[in-house]
Parts: C-alpha cells; sequence; structure tokens
C-alpha cells in the first residue's frame, strides 16, 4: 500500500495512527505529498491528502474511508467497534473532523492579508474550534482506543501544532488530562509532527 500524506495533517496523522495501532504500518510505503501535487490529483481528483493506494490498485481518499479500509486489514482489535459503541466513536470522529478542518481552515486564511471577510471566517473557525473543545469538556472520551479517540487526539495535537499560542489545556482540564493520557500510546507518540 502507498499512503500519500503530510504528517502535520491531523488526517494524515489520523490515517499513520490507525496503521501504526492495527500493526500493518510496516505494510505502508509512505510519500509525503502536498495537495494538488501530480502524484496526489493522479489518485484522487480532489486533490486533497491523505489519500491510500491499495495493493489490489484501489485508490482511496479522505481520512475517514481510509482509516475504515485500514481497519479491514491485518487482524488487530477493531478501530470501528459494533453497532452500540460504533455510533459513539463515529460521532467523535465527526466532531474531531469538524475541528480539524476548522483549524486547518483557520491557518489557511491566517497566512493571508487581514480584510474584514476573511476576518469574521477566522472568528467563525475560532468559535467552532471553542464549542467543541466545551463538548469534549463536558463528556470526555473513553481511554480506550477507537476511531473516535484516535481522531479527537489528532485535532488536540494539531491545535498544539498550529496554535500553540493559544493554549486549550486551561479551559479544559479534563480533557487536557485525557489527552496526556492518550499521548503515552505508542501509535499516538510515534506520530507527532
Amino acid at each position: 500500500m502507498k499512503l500519500l500524506y503530510q504528517p502535520s495533517s491531523p488526517f494524515g496523522r489520523k490515517v499513520m495512527v490507525c496503521a501504526i495501532a492495527r500493526e500493518i504500518d510496516d505494510q505502508i510505503v509512505t510519500v509525503l505529498a502536498g495537495g494538488e501535487s501530480e502524484p496526489v490529483v493522479g489518485v484522487n481528483p480532489l486533490g486533497k491528502i491523505p489519500c491510500l493506494v491499495a495493493n489490489d490498485g484501489t485508490e482511496l481518499y479522505d481520512s475517514r474511508v481510509i482509516c475504515e479500509f485500514l481497519d479491514g486489514v491485518g487482524s488487530s482489535i477493531p478501530l470501528f467497534p459494533d453497532h452500540g459503541l460504533r455510533m459513539r466513536a463515529l460521532r467523535l470522529q465527526a466532531l474531531a473532523d469538524g475541528i480539524s478542518d476548522a483549524a486547518v481552515l483557520r491557518r489557511g486564511e491566517q497566512s493571508r492579508p487581514s480584510e474584514p471577510a476573511r476576518d469574521d471566517v477566522i472568528e467563525k473557525q475560532k468559535r467552532k474550534v471553542a464549542r467543541s473543545l466545551a463538548v469534549l469538556e463536558a463528556d470526555v472520551p473513553a481511554d480506550h482506543l477507537d476511531i473516535g479517540t484516535i481522531a479527537v487526539a489528532c485535532a488536540l495535537g494539531y491545535l498544539d501544532l498550529r496554535f500553540a499560542d493559544e493554549p486549550w489545556r486551561d479551559a479544559h482540564p479534563a480533557l487536557a488530562a485525557w489527552f496526556a493520557k492518550m499521548m503515552e500510546r505508542p501509535c499516538l507518540a510515534r506520530t507527532i509532527p
């Protein structure tokens, strides 16, 4: 398998964490690639990373799809639980991916010259992240490893990477304690950008 990704991307990191947790990372050749680059566009017409080329040539894109595919490779404990716990895991993944989407968009907008419309977009993305962190603080994820907890950890790690000057831990102590414990897991510790 070949994975086109950026290690600093919360979505690329999520894929690698899943691969390591499933103990199949040695089956994946990683290729550093940026969106809209020739190798990426050749696999994903949307020009977005991560994207994966499976051993049979199937081209997969979007971290959610790739992670679910990887969950079927190997024989480790599944990261997508059965129905009862599955909805909670998928809900957490959706919330975490929303945090990551908002943070990535905000970072992109902040790299451009300031103007009122752009400043409004930046503030809107900040509010999305703040509301989502409040939800996670009120209902801290479980300590087990599944697609939801992996996605939350990757989203929080991205906030640390790109917005270190805006610490989130003081206002979210329970979530901060959970994150510290999760970061002790080898699959997360090995993928810190």
